[in-house]
């Protein structure tokens, strides 16, 4: 499913973000990304999502090489992976449905197929009576819900999230990542950058650690599957 070989990256002017990363993750798994901050993991799920590219080495995402996308490919790129982040990035403006509809309406999905979809989305999330809503009328953890519904409403086969619980508390974020946890065993695979090490330690799932941009950790090795 992802596949690092050999990638560094090192932005102009500033040091390596990522030095010569070998890393492997399959179809199916669920994984953490750990490691202070500064330690790479945001510019590791940048390469996932085709916002950067490596300098060095190949990134393989969904069987496709990212240097070999082209700029126009990679919106179609990115409709194979769903991104869930810290501060939500709805639109203020727009409702709870509309917010988790945008997705498909870039794809050009039919509006029956939309407002299926949708639906689906809430309900997975905990949200369908909250559709018709303002994001900012909700609170910070029911924000998030609609985030990662946005995420999810396509039915992508990977999904991604930088610190998705960064802004809430030890209940709440328990109740996120059990969210995660249900979309796994429905296929989709996992990578979520976090520094809740607690909350890590409590799921269990694979742990991949990075420190000045190097793999200085990982439970899977000898155990995941290629």
């Amino acid at each position: 499913m992802i596949r690092f070989e050999a990638v560094g990256k090192r932005y102009p002017g500033g040091g390596e973000a990522l030095a010569t990363l070998d890393l492997d993750i399959a179809a199916g798994e669920f994984v953490f990304l750990t490691g202070p901050s500064g330690a790479g993991k945001s510019t590791l799920l940048k390469l996932v999502a085709l916002i950067e590219r490596p300098s060095r080495g190949q990134v393989i995402v969904n069987g496709q090489n990212t240097r070999k996308v082209a700029r126009r490919r990679i919106p179609q790129f990115r409709r194979g992976l769903g991104m869930v982040f810290q501060d939500h990035k709805l639109l203020a403006d727009r409702s709870v449905f509309e917010n988790v509809a945008l997705p498909l309406l870039i794809a050009g999905y039919a509006e029956r197929d939309i407002n299926r979809r949708v639906r689906a989305a809430l309900d997975l999330v905990g949200l369908a009576d909250k559709a018709p809503r303002l994001p900012l009328t909700l609170s910070t953890g029911e924000q998030q819900r609609v985030g990662i519904a946005r995420a999810v409403v396509s039915k992508p086969p990977l999904l991604i999230a930088d610190e998705p619980t960064g802004n809430l508390d030890p209940a709440l974020s328990l109740e996120i990542m059990r969210l995660f946890e249900r979309f796994n065993e429905l296929g989709v695979t996992l990578l979520i950058a976090t520094h809740d090490i607690d909350l890590v330690t409590q799921l269990g799932h694979r742990r991949v650690e990075l420190v000045s941009g190097q793999l200085v950790g990982d439970t899977g090795l000898g155990h995941g599957r290629a």
